[in-house]
């Protein structure tokens, strides 16, 4: 079990410090923080690591876009020291790439991720300079609008462990299969214990020690429509908003999951600024069968859903103490 707190809204939650040391109580392995466009991973990371002692921490996710390689491993080797070797680094690239970070997304984002990942391992394990002839990320740097005095460095910080795990947030079939040959796990935005096979074309087996953390919003309510509406809220937000009409990763997903026609008509809606509306329209068939919410009767029949697929870690997002509580004590 995980605890993931997001990214932040308006400004820091008074309540992440909290909900992480009680998840640290409860026995929860992990506990994860995430960036869009506004607050970073690793400032939220490092602060919550400061109120805790024992518990794994994660970004999920951090934006690739937003550093290059070397950065984004710098950053990890920090905390990770700071951490006592707790470090887990969670991985994306969505659309927010031109928009946010003013950056091209990639024509090839498949190889521009295997680049990345390399570059990271290549940091972390610190056997030699980083070198790569990458078509995304050279190292060193030999364009034409470059000085040509760059030469290959290594870190000068020694990482505390060599091979933190790496996980990504793959969410289209070529892209889960990459995950599956270059990183540690994969962090899925949502996750259907029931068509899983379906979304994300998994083979039968998967590699040793491969992890499959999905996030899910749990809640302790007895209007269990009233409890999903959070839930639909974030689908709202993933399908409407994040990404383009024509190329939404999370939309398409959904799609595969048999909610094509919903998914376009969310997307409609909040293209058109019809906010509200696009939330309602997410079928509260979908929010439920991706989160646990209702009575704690009720949630508790869900974990063997999750247990009977590949699901290594499930992380939870928890809106207080006492829902924290209830998947803990039912994953014994």
């Amino acid at each position: 079990m995980g605890l993931a707190l997001g990214h932040w809204g308006r400004g820091p939650s008074p309540t992440h410090p909290e909900l992480a040391r009680e998840a640290e109580r409860l026995g929860y392995d992990s506990v994860w923080t995430a960036e869009a466009w506004g607050s970073d991973a690793f400032t939220a990371l490092t602060w919550i690591a400061a109120h805790t002692r024992r518990i794994g921490l994660g970004t999920a996710v951090a934006q690739m876009a937003a550093r290059t390689p070397t950065a984004t491993a710098v950053q990890a080797l920090a905390p990770d020291h700071l951490s006592g070797g707790r470090m887990r680094l969670g991985l994306s690239g969505p659309q927010v790439v031109e928009g946010w970070y003013g950056r091209p997304f990639p024509r090839s984002p498949l190889t521009a991720t295997r680049e990345y990942v390399d570059v990271i391992r290549q940091v972390l394990r610190r056997e030699a300079p980083v070198t790569l002839a990458g078509r995304h990320y050279p190292f060193p740097y030999a364009g034409e609008d470059g000085t040509g005095l760059g030469r290959p460095l290594r870190p000068i910080t020694h990482p505390l462990r060599a091979d933190p795990p790496v996980l990504l947030g793959a969410e289209g079939p070529k892209n889960i299969a990459q995950t599956l040959r270059i990183a540690d796990g994969r962090l899925p935005l949502y996750w259907s214990p029931r068509r899983f096979r379906e979304a994300y074309a998994l083979p039968d087996r998967l590699p040793d020690g491969f992890l499959v953390a999905p996030m899910v919003r749990a809640q302790v309510c007895d209007d269990v429509p009233e409890g999903l509406l959070p839930v639909k809220a974030m689908l709202g937000f993933h399908i409407g908003g994040m990404g383009h009409a024509t190329r939404n990763f999370h939309a398409d997903l959904m799609a595969r999951m048999g909610y094509g026609a919903e998914a376009r008509r969310v997307q409609a809606l909040f293209a058109e600024g019809r906010r509200e509306e696009a939330v309602l329209a997410v079928p509260d068939a979908f929010a439920d069968e991706i989160c646990p919410v209702g009575p704690e009767a009720r949630i508790a029949e869900r974990p063997a859903e999750w247990r009977s697929g590949p699901v290594t870690d499930l992380l939870v997002t928890a809106p207080d103490p006492e829902t924290l509580r209830v998947p803990a004590e039912l994953n014994g």
